[in-house]
């Protein structure tokens, strides 16, 4: 069953608008929408980006349901980062930018065949890096190497923990740590095996094994850092599991998605442990990981370091040291399709969303 498409928006005037899909509120995947309006012209300081790819992350897959913590009201369009062509550009852009390939972290909108940004939110896409390769590694890099990098900071022969390591930002966060020179064990269901072995990855099957007693079979005095996207109990046993000196990273709460009740609640108990366990003189560390905490340094600040970041992903793209998984590729307007896909915890990688050629063609016809 397909996503429907609001009435009155249909006929001659698509091939001169955007799409884009919407989300109503807490509905089924089936429930988007498909909305069409027209493309809209670039203020000073901005750029209209003809999206070549975004994707389905995590949060997408809690905004549908209402428990993304700080998601916006009701109706929104999702999308939590993309790669696409500069189009045109508003007054005080640099001109050389339009015809660039860049990306964007922008936590919803990216869900469209354009969309308008602030040129100083968009990094530069290196030459030869494709649409759907680059999309892979927006959120899912930064988020990777801020927290191998900028949290946990583990040296070279250390041992981490991640979990979900055939997901979008575990694939990522994984070939970052071998390249390092860190011994990394992952945890995932036991279909993915196989894969993370190719990867240097140890793993652990999540659903088969008692995890904690696993890791301390394989890291008896215990990991260097330990990387937890489920939160709840686990966010526990990965404290537990840390070697004299450790990092825990936690950076959301999975095992929390289905559930009813507030949705800050669970973020709420993390970071309530999370300041306890900073309190204990034991010399370990813990973290709540956002990517964008980094606003408190400033608006310019933030930007200059999630672009250097970005950067430093494309850049161990291009040496080999990591490959962009892409779990699948679907329209744009099969977003619903997609997004079951991505849920249903059978892919390793990122789902990604193509914007329908017929429209993006018809739109660039149209500058």
């Amino acid at each position: 069953m397909g996503i429907t498409e609001n009435a009155g928006n249909t006929g001659n005037t698509r091939n001169t608008q955007l799409v884009e899909v919407v989300l109503p509120g807490v509905v089924e995947p089936e429930g988007l929408r498909i909305q069409r309006r027209e493309i809209p012209a670039p203020a000073a300081g901005q750029i209209v980006v003809r999206v070549e790819a975004t994707g389905v992350s995590f949060a997408e897959q809690q905004m549908r349901r209402g428990r993304y913590y700080d998601q916006p009201p009701f109706p929104f369009v999702p999308g939590y980062d993309l790669v696409g062509t500069v189009l045109t550009a508003g007054a005080g852009v640099a001109p050389e930018l339009v015809g660039k390939r860049v990306a964007s972290l922008v936590k919803v909108g990216g869900w469209a065949s354009h969309v308008v940004l602030d040129a100083a939110d968009a990094v530069q896409v290196p030459a030869g890096v494709g649409a759907a390769e680059a999309e892979t590694l927006v959120v899912n890099g930064i988020t990777a190497w801020q927290m191998l990098y900028r949290k946990a900071r583990v040296r070279s022969g250390g041992t981490i923990l991640v979990h979900g390591a055939n997901g979008g930002v575990g694939t990522v966060l994984v070939q970052l740590a071998r390249a390092a020179g860190l011994q990394v064990i992952g945890t995932a269901s036991a279909r993915h095996h196989a894969a993370l072995r190719k990867l240097g990855v140890t793993p652990v099957d999540y659903s088969g094994e008692d995890v904690p007693a696993r890791v301390r079979e394989l890291a008896p005095g215990g990991v260097d850092a330990v990387f937890d996207h489920l939160g709840g109990r686990s966010v526990i046993d990965s404290w537990r599991l840390l070697a004299p000196g450790g990092t825990l990273v936690s950076y959301g709460s999975a095992t929390t998605r289905d559930d009813s009740g507030s949705k800050q609640l669970p973020v709420l108990k993390i970071l309530g442990r999370v300041w306890l366990w900073n309190a204990l003189p034991n010399g370990r560390h813990a973290y709540f990981f956002n990517v964008w905490e980094g606003r408190a340094l400033g608006r310019n600040r933030f930007r200059a370091r999630l672009s250097a970041d970005l950067t430093q992903v494309f850049q161990a793209l291009q040496r080999g040291e990591v490959t962009a998984h892409v779990a699948a590729r679907l329209p744009l307007t099969e977003a619903a399709e997609a997004l079951r896909l991505a849920e249903s915890g059978t892919v390793a990688g990122k789902v990604v969303l193509i914007p329908d050629s017929d429209d993006a063609a018809s739109a660039d016809s149209a500058r």
